[in-house]
């Protein structure tokens, strides 16, 4: 399989799931009425068709390790249970962050949940994989939190003539953060000790637990949304143009591609899975950056929401440095 052995190929593979993670959102803006519970189940597909495709090209690739099939038949069953827990744990904190946005809105839902997600997951993977040195690591940790915080500032002032957000809605995001936080330290475990999977094989097995977790979680929320609308049926599944299944197929394979980037920088030398989980969750500002410049969701703001938006780019920029050079200064 193919490994990266300098630091400047692990740093693209981390910007990249960076852009990947904060990029798979809009093929969902791009299928406007479907129900994110029905594009959900295009976007499982995409996520297996995307590891199947690495799996084959990449990970067969390269001197490091062991190829992709002869890497899948030599798992054993400790390490493929703890890759599909991270798959369960990754499924529910997604769908739940994306029914807390329908309740309380971007401005609460996304900041909150993926903020806290950053600070947990890079806590507890420095704690499983110290690496990197810790002043900057966490030193750039606080300024992307600083930025997230002002992301949602800027969100707030814009949207202030809307209805107060829902106390059920910030709860949901506080869960959605703590699992989503909670999921990439049992992926990097599961490439961890002898006989080990690589991150080909391990996000294969990811994508199966988030496949079996997603036919009896995301079937609960469609007929039980938490965001109070009427129940999702499958009618409307069937009924939906062939191109919007397509979007959501690219959705998932986006998504993939990224976690694939992100786990193969986390086995580089002198990397480690905390910069790499914390350089990747810089999707929120990505994901902010497609809402500014491309859709145009702030261009009737007013002027305090987009100086909040210039002071979070900023904050964004130097804390992403700061954990990127991390590794040099070990």
């Amino acid at each position: 399989m193919y490994q990266p052995e300098v630091y400047g190929v692990a740093l693209f593979l981390m910007i990249l799931s960076m852009l990947c993670w904060g990029s798979w959102a809009n093929t969902l803006k791009l299928c406007p009425g479907f129900r994110f519970q029905l594009f959900y189940w295009d976007y499982v597909v995409g996520l297996i068709v995307g590891a199947l495709v690495w799996g084959f090209t990449f990970g067969s690739m390269g001197g490091s390790g062991r190829p992709f099939l002869e890497d899948i038949t030599h798992i054993d069953v400790h390490h493929a249970v703890l890759a599909m827990i991270g798959g369960v744990i990754f499924n529910i904190a997604n769908l739940l962050l994306v029914a807390a946005i329908d309740i309380a809105g971007l401005a609460v839902a996304f900041p909150v949940g993926i903020g806290l997600a950053l600070v947990v997951g890079a806590v507890s993977s420095y704690v499983i994989s110290p690496s990197g040195n810790p002043g900057l690591l966490f030193g750039g940790i606080a300024l992307v939190v600083a930025a997230i915080v002002l992301d949602a500032i800027a969100y707030r002032l814009r949207e202030a003539s809307r209805p107060a957000m829902s106390k059920r809605g910030i709860v949901i995001s506080l869960i959605a953060g703590v699992l989503m936080g909670c999921f990439y330290p049992f992926v990097s475990k599961a490439m961890t000790g002898a006989n080990a999977p690589g991150p080909y094989a391990a996000v294969l097995f990811f994508a199966f637990g988030v496949a079996l977790c997603s036919i009896p979680v995301n079937y609960l929320l469609m007929r039980m949304p938490l965001d109070g609308r009427e129940p999702a049926a499958m009618e409307g599944y069937r009924k939906a143009p062939g191109s919007w299944h397509l979007w959501g197929v690219l959705g998932g394979a986006i998504w993939c591609t990224g976690a694939l980037a992100n786990f193969v920088a986390s086995r580089a030398h002198v990397v480690g899975p905390a910069v790499s989980y914390s350089i990747g969750q810089g999707a929120t500002m990505v994901s902010a950056c497609w809402g500014v410049f491309i859709w145009r969701e702030f261009s009737d703001a007013p002027a305090r929401s987009k100086s909040a938006l210039v002071w979070m780019f900023i904050f964004f920029l130097c804390g992403l440095t700061a954990i990127a050079v991390a590794p040099l200064f070990s």
